[in-house]
């Protein structure tokens, strides 16, 4: 007894699908015979085909007789499917008789041979039919492939089945290389899902990455619909795509352009506020807090107006680049607009650890930073909001971390570095600076500002010679406001600029009311902010001048040490176009700024105005007396006058009499009087000591 091993069976039963598939006639035959023999391990075996004629017959197997007459076992079974005859198995020649186990094996062998023959005998008759749809398909495909569009199809797990010239062109391989893959090899680390309604339902528009044979990875538009069968059941895909990289990278560049600093490659405000608020969705759920820091570079418009755009610029991206370096990965920085920045810190466990951050950002800007030759410094003022306590979504966390910049800056001064964090009454401060704002820009448009005017006396003879035209607002509310409210809210804001500019005006209508009223000319000097001093300030006077039919002597223009800083050369051409039309200069405030004494002695001005931080300590403090003293000494020197503001006291004025000083002004005198009461003290040619009505 054989055993026949499960393997062998099946090997067996393989070649017999080979056979049938790739042989014909008595090549088949033979291998039908080997296989037989193989399978029932008899020396003696064959297939014995339907087409002969004595097959045809069926005639009974003639007994075989040994050398020594003893039968030879012989076992036959004949090869049929569906009534169906194909032949019979005939094997023979081993010395054990044949078992049932032989016959049970020898049988499924043949019902196989029957079924595979069966099978290819329906192939042979529909050969005709499939050579008439191999034909449509041949004509479908040329017109398939003079579409310029990629178009391939698929079944319902991906495999592709047609691949026209559209999508050799586009891929790269033709249809030999990708007819039966899976279309997952053209994908880039894409879903590779296929479960979707559009296999229902069709349609189905998109936007995706693919891969062509040279390794390039491009964008396709890929619309897909299903493929159906005559019975419209969905087996597979119909895709068809078209090459839109062109348009994607112009999408792209628009996009990083909309979200992106265009200087420092850093996120802008929108990519941050979009950013923030998915980070704190995250924070929400993972109970962590969340913190914004609002960043202003220190001393940054100093450098960027004195050295120029491109070196202020590339300071910019310096700092970017350091914020950037010592930051985790998953923190954010962006810059919002000029020289501010913005961190988002999402991951920290308690909002103090907001605080490290800051400093370790300031310790930054410790290192000069060297650009063309310039050793550049600048330090940094931090304000900190913390999630969820001070806000909950990303606006409300910037302006409240802006709110605290803008104190931090207060409390560590213009060239300190200082880091704070918002608390409430900041915000109630903010709001009163905004509610501030809003009313000047509404008084500088409904006559609310007017001009007060504070003498200028001679310290020799006590006669008026000029005053000062200080700006005022007359709230319909709260009445006067107090200048140290709104004056330094205007410059921070950048209303100083409209603020002077109605002063000006309002000072050379004045002017000209009392040269109409017969007044001999005084100089009424105007206040002219850094913001304003500007190439354009020379012809906006002369115009003025000349709409008011002014002579220059009316007017002065009071210029503050800090204006005289920037780009020094282009401050002196201003001046000197000024001086030009007869309009005096004073140098307001000097000895509060940091200006040259070599830079001194080429500015075109008439006057030095000593500050009255250091008249108040006169003649008490040595330290303010020897400052005065110097100060005059200064302009006797470069043979300028000298005027002191602030005197209050007779021993004030008695110093600065005795020390040369040429003009006081103060409240020993005068206070700031209105247009009228200014007026009659014109025509009464006050001196020190009369009444005056104050404003």
């Amino acid at each position: 007894m054989f055993a026949h091993p499960v393997s062998d069976f099946l090997s067996s039963s393989a070649a017999l699908c080979d056979a049938v598939l790739r042989l014909r006639g008595a090549a088949l035959n033979e291998e039908l015979g080997r296989i037989v023999r193989g399978v029932m391990n008899s020396p003696l075996g064959e297939f014995l085909p339907a087409d002969t004629h004595a097959m045809l017959l069926k005639p009974p197997v003639v007994e075989v007789l040994a050398a020594n007459d003893d039968a030879v076992p012989v076992l036959t079974q004949d090869v049929l499917f569906d009534d169906q005859y194909f032949g019979r198995f005939v094997v023979s020649g081993r010395q054990q008789h044949y078992t049932d186990i032989d016959r049970r094996h020898l049988a499924s062998l043949a019902n196989l041979a029957g079924s595979v023959l069966q099978v290819h005998s329906l192939a042979q008759r529909s050969t005709h039919a499939y050579v008439q749809v191999e034909s449509q398909l041949q004509h479908q495909a040329q017109i398939l492939d003079h579409i310029h569009e990629s178009v391939l199809t698929m079944d319902m797990n991906g495999f592709i089945i047609s691949w026209n010239k559209g999508a050799e062109r586009l891929f790269g391989y033709s249809a030999v290389e990708a007819v039966g893959r899976n279309i997952l090899f053209l994908y880039d680390d894409e879903d590779e899902s296929f479960d979707d309604t559009f296999l229902e339902q069709g349609g189905r528009l998109m936007e995706v990455r693919r891969k062509k044979k040279s390794g390039e990875v491009f964008w396709a538009s890929l619309s897909l619909s299903p493929l159906r069968d005559i019975n419209d059941r969905a087996i597979g895909l119909i895709a068809y795509l078209t090459d839109i990289t062109e348009r994607k990278m112009a999408e792209e560049r628009i996009h990083h352009l909309a979200y992106y600093d265009a200087l420092t490659n850093l996120p802008n405000r929108s990519l941050l506020t979009k950013l923030v608020d998915q980070a704190l969705t995250v924070a929400q759920r993972s109970r962590l807090h969340g913190c914004v820091l609002f960043i202003d570079l220190n001393r940054f418009k100093l450098i960027n107006d004195t050295l120029g755009r491109k070196i202020g610029d590339e300071l910019l991206c310096e700092v970017a680049r350091r914020f950037r370096a010592v930051l985790r990965d998953q923190d954010l920085v962006a810059r919002l607009g000029g020289d501010e920045f913005a961190v988002g810190l999402f991951d920290i466990g308690q909002h103090f650890e907001a605080s490290m951050v800051a400093q370790k950002l300031l310790g930054t800007l410790n290192t000069p930073i060297l650009i063309d030759g310039h050793d550049l410094r600048v330090g940094g003022s931090i304000g900190i909001s913390v999630y969820p306590q001070d806000g909950g979504d990303a606006e409300t966390l910037l302006r409240l971390a802006d709110i605290a910049m803008y104190r931090a800056k207060q409390e560590g001064g213009a060239e300190g570095d200082h880091v704070a964090f918002y608390s409430q009454d900041m915000n109630q401060g903010m709001q009163e600076r905004m509610r501030i704002e809003s009313g000047l820009r509404h008084a500088l448009g409904n006559g609310e500002l007017l001009l007060h005017y504070q003498p200028k006396f001679c310290i020799d003879n006590g006669k008026i010679i000029g005053a000062e035209a200080l700006v005022r607002w007359r709230h319909p509310v709260r009445g006067l406001v107090p200048p140290a409210e709104f004056i330094p809210l205007a410059e921070a804001t950048g209303l100083v600029v409209q603020v002077g500019e109605w002063v000006l005006e309002a000072a050379c209508a004045q002017a000209k009311q009392w040269k109409d009223a017969g007044l001999p000319p005084i100089r009424l000097a105007v206040n002219v902010s850094a913001r304003e001093f500007t190439s354009a300030l020379p012809g906006r006077v002369q115009d003025t001048l000349t709409r008011y039919g002014l002579e220059p002597s009316w007017l002065e223009l009071e210029i503050t040490e800090s204006t005289l800083m920037h780009n020094i050369d282009r401050v002196i051409g201003i001046m000197d176009r000024i001086t030009a039309l007869g309009v005096t200069l004073s140098l307001d405030d000097f000895g509060t700024g940091y200006s040259s004494l070599s830079y001194l002695k080429r500015f075109p001005i008439d006057t030095l105005k000593i500050d009255r931080s250091f008249t108040i300590g006169i003649p008490g403090d040595a330290n303010d007396c020897a400052i005065a003293n110097t100060i005059i000494s200064i302009a006797q020197q470069l043979k300028h006058k000298v005027i002191a503001e602030g005197v209050e006291t007779v021993e004030q004025l008695a110093f600065l009499k005795n020390s040369g000083c040429d003009e006081v002004q103060g409240y020993l005198f005068s206070r700031p009087l209105e247009a009228e009461a200014f007026e009659e003290a014109l025509r009464e040619n006050w001196t020190p000591g009369r009444a005056s009505r104050a404003a």
